[in-house]
């Protein structure tokens, strides 16, 4: 604990040396869920604590390189395939030489030297800049209804097909990696920011309805989507089987009433996978309903900061990079929040800055020092 009170001290202390003017409640915010992240580590699984303080270290430090590069950040739309591509390639790649080290069937993560890195995690950073710098060049041609089908207003196929290429391909990748989670994130992310750049709520309308679509088929092609759903629609069908990490989930909630059994007084190490999967259920049972709504405040002030970091912005692709990273943020603490609390089915997805993940941990330092560098540069226009 003292050596990650030291980074952030030293993070403090190298900021302040700078002159930086960037948002002033992000850093405290990712703090305090990095050191209740930490808590909960070090309480269900100490022997990973020094790697969970290790990825931490190198997220601030490669956040720290993100707010220190010397030039702006339209630099990175000049090369927005370049980060598509490289996020697809990254990807790609795990499926010749992935490993699965979780041995649940699916090799998401490259190994070496006993490290693990997850590339999905930073093909939905590189995707937002693509995103981003692509509805920055196009809006006002998106704009244009040439085609209609139904509701639905089309612009131009030309302008709209790179865009969906890329978005389809890293879809089709994710799926067959079987990564729903990331798959259901990086959804969310392209109908997110088509609305922000476009504010027509048709394309949303028709993204939720291809998307229903899509999840009734692959409900029935595919077994691992097929039992996800059913233990999701009835976790008490198999308690001590297939929903036993649910159920356990549940009854964590439960026990924690409105105050919690008290830090080190629950049972949350009897949930499988607890420290990534169900953080939020150990904080249930020990902290309460109370500690509960406490941690979704903080996320709920992490994402208006980094929304209203996007409205301040007098560039629109700052704006839109904004907005889409911000959109990282909410949807992957929605989905892993609600999946705890049995609202929706489990996806793998991690809880930003407090589950136990390097891949998922670095990813969000870059997006926080993205989304700093913008708050900082807004301030000195």
């Amino acid at each position: 604990m003292i050596t990650f009170v030291g980074l952030f001290l030293g993070l403090w202390i190298w900021l302040t040396l700078r002159c930086f003017h960037g948002d002033q409640l992000l850093l405290p915010i990712v703090a305090m869920l990095c050191a209740l992240g930490l808590t909960i580590v070090s309480r269900l699984e100490p022997n990973l604590l020094l790697k969970q303080v290790i990825w931490i270290a190198s997220g601030i430090g490669i956040m720290s390189g993100v707010i220190a590069f010397p030039r702006d950040l339209l630099w990175l739309k000049r090369y927005k395939y370049t980060w598509a591509i490289l996020g697809l390639f990254l990807v790609a790649l795990t499926l010749l030489l992935g490993t699965d080290p979780s041995h649940t069937g699916t090799r998401l993560w490259f190994s070496f030297a006993g490290i693990y890195f997850q590339p999905s995690e930073i093909l939905k950073v590189l995707l937002v800049i693509f995103l981003a710098a692509y509805l920055d060049d196009k809006r006002e041609l998106l704009a244009f209804d040439v085609y209609r089908i139904g509701f639905l207003r089309l612009p131009p196929l030309p302008y709209l097909g790179p865009l969906l290429t890329m978005w389809g391909l890293s879809i089709i990748l994710l799926v067959g990696q079987k990564d729903l989670g990331a798959t259901f994130l990086l959804f969310g992310i392209f109908l997110a920011m088509l609305y922000v750049a476009s504010s027509r709520g048709t394309y949303v309308w028709g993204g939720l309805i291809l998307f229903l679509i899509a999840a009734y088929i692959a409900y029935h092609l595919s077994p691992h989507v097929q039992g996800r759903v059913d233990i999701w629609l009835n976790p008490w069908r198999d308690p001590g089987g297939a929903s036993y990490q649910v159920v356990q989930s549940l009854v964590a909630f439960a026990s924690g009433g409105l105050f919690g059994v008290g830090l080190n007084w629950g049972h949350p190490d009897i949930i499988p996978a607890v420290h990534t999967d169900f953080p939020l259920a150990a904080i249930g049972e020990e902290l309460g309903l109370s500690g509960t709504i406490a941690i979704v405040s903080l996320y709920l002030l992490l994402i208006y900061r980094g929304f209203r970091t996007a409205l301040s912005s007098p560039h629109s692709f700052d704006q839109l990079l904004a907005a889409g990273l911000t959109t990282i943020i909410a949807i992957q603490s929605l989905v892993i929040i609600s999946g705890n609390l049995g609202l929706l089915p489990l996806t793998g997805i991690t809880l930003p800055f407090v589950s136990y993940g390097g891949s998922s941990m670095v990813a969000n330092f870059i997006v926080i020092g993205l989304l700093l560098r913008i708050s900082h540069e807004s301030k000195g226009q």
